[in-house]
């Protein structure tokens, strides 16, 4: 029996693509325990990218893993990416298996606190799979996210807690814009694992 069909998973997006919102898919050892082991373990870099013209080095920091050494670029910058761990491959046979897709990389993000965060922006580059589902799992603090109709401008907002998952699909990047809006009032940091497919 599948128990994430659509009738039991909403589209938190009123039109023009499919985002669930899964909620918490870990308890709270698993989330303690990813937390711990990729905050010990991964190897977190400040972001870097290239805007009109300028590089910009963030203070929020990134790390690239995939099934093979894969070359990624984004913001004009080109990463290479590193070989799974065992943790991630675990935590990626939860999330297909919750998800009901399949994916071969991950970007993973660190925000050190809630003053760290992200811009509007979609995940459109060439080298991800067209319409392909984009798998968001959230570690450490709760942080509310934010999406805008690209045309109309209407936002939805949700909340994504510790150790839940949400999933970007089926227009959602052609059609919305998301970011991670700043906010003073969180002091804890987040992992954000994003789980994607990229095509070669």
């Amino acid at each position: 029996m599948d128990l994430f069909t659509s009738d039991k998973i909403k589209n938190i997006l009123p039109y023009d693509g499919v985002t669930h919102y899964h909620g918490k898919i870990l308890n709270k050892n698993q989330s303690d325990f990813y937390y711990k082991i990729f905050m010990e373990t991964i190897q977190f870099k400040p972001d870097e990218a290239i805007i009109f013209g300028k590089k910009i080095i963030t203070k929020r920091k990134v790390a690239w893993y995939g099934e093979s050494a894969y070359s990624y670029t984004y913001s004009k910058v080109t990463k290479q990416a590193s070989i799974f761990t065992k943790e991630l491959l675990a935590l990626k046979a939860i999330v297909e298996k919750e998800s009901g897709e399949t994916y071969n990389s991950c970007l993973l993000n660190l925000y050190h606190s809630g003053e760290e965060g992200m811009g509007y922006h979609s995940d459109g580059e060439k080298m991800l799979k067209k319409e392909g589902a984009i798998a968001s799992v959230s570690l450490g603090a709760a942080r509310k996210f934010s999406f805008k109709h690209k045309e109309n401008k209407q936002r939805i907002d949700v909340v994504l807690e510790n150790g839940s998952l949400l999933v970007m699909k089926e227009g959602t990047q052609k059609n919305w814009l998301h970011r991670l809006p700043p906010t003073k009032k969180v002091n804890a940091p987040r992992i954000n694992l994003t789980f994607r497919t990229i095509e070669l």
